[in-house]
């Protein structure tokens, strides 16, 4: 489809998941914002989709090109816009859990990890008043150095849609965060050696969750092979965290607390769960996001 259909597309999902996931009145007092709540989600998605990471990209963007789509964009200040935007976080996440079941994910086939999301540079770590007291510091293991910042754990369900998140200090291993993760889920689950621990996979089989780990040291593994099938399925999680790391730039911290912090990655995440579910309703397959707009 094209740009065009695509907008259209996502306002009619939007708007009517957000009639059934968040019914009634979302505001009990104050007056009616110029703009629809279903009209900033729609840009704020689309521009996501677009890579414009930015609430300043977004909303020039829109207000150049679609102000025929979107009106009111000419009668509110970019801040406004902004901050309608971020106000929607609970809004964002209801939607995120409703639209779930339109990927045609299976939630008793999952996979989880965690990467490293920097909030500054680390030789800024020190004088950055930045996540003071809530970010920390970790290792980040691909590039084999110390930041500071958060790590990103979450649940991915097959074929790759984000089913939870959870976002923890750098220092959080990622065994602390895995409990949360698999809450009141059953089925099987995947993960690397990090989440390595025969006590925890006990308990998670006693409530119907099993844990498909490799041995913790490969060089005394007792068996590889079985190491190497989990991992091969495992890779699926890469994929979808290089597309929220590359398309959605969720590694862009550009936010001073968790507030707006929190608001920017359930847009990102809502973002690629609903990519993947118009995937699924074109026919496509459900990872190929680019293949969405063909013109």
């Amino acid at each position: 489809m094209d740009l065009d259909s695509l907008i259209v597309a996502v306002f009619c999902l939007v708007d009517d998941t957000l009639a059934r996931a968040v019914p009634g009145r979302l505001r009990r007092r104050g007056p009616r914002p110029v703009l629809y709540d279903s009209e900033v989600l729609t840009v704020e998605l689309v521009g996501e989709h677009l890579g414009l990471d930015c609430d300043t990209e977004v909303f020039a963007y829109f207000r150049r090109h679609y102000a025929h789509f979107f009106p009111a964009l000419c009668r509110v200040h970019r801040t406004t816009f902004a901050r309608q935007a971020a106000n929607l976080w609970r809004v964002k996440e209801a939607l995120w859990q409703r639209l779930l079941g339109r990927t045609g994910c299976d939630p008793r086939w999952a996979l989880v990890d965690s990467f490293p999301v920097a909030v500054c540079r680390f030789a800024r770590a020190p004088r950055s008043r930045a996540f003071r007291g809530e970010a920390g510091f970790g290792k980040d293991h691909t590039i084999k150095q110390t930041f500071y910042g958060f790590r990103l754990h979450a649940r991915v369900a097959w074929p790759g849609v984000v089913t939870r998140l959870s976002v923890c200090a750098a220092g959080v291993p990622d065994l602390a965060a895995l409990e949360e993760l698999t809450e009141q889920t059953t089925g099987v689950c995947l993960g690397d050696r990090n989440y390595w621990s025969p006590d925890l996979s006990a308990q998670s089989r006693e409530r119907g969750l099993e844990m498909l780990v490799p041995f913790k040291k490969a060089t005394s593994d007792p068996d590889p092979e079985r190491s190497r099938a989990i991992s091969s399925i495992r890779y699926r999680i890469e994929t979808v965290f290089s597309q929220l790391c590359e398309r959605f730039s969720v590694k862009r911290v550009r936010a001073r607390d968790l507030w707006h912090l929190s608001s920017r990655l359930l847009r990102k995440v809502l973002a690629h769960t609903l990519m993947v579910a118009l995937n699924r309703e074109q026919r496509n397959e459900p990872l190929r996001l680019a293949e969405l707009l063909t013109n």
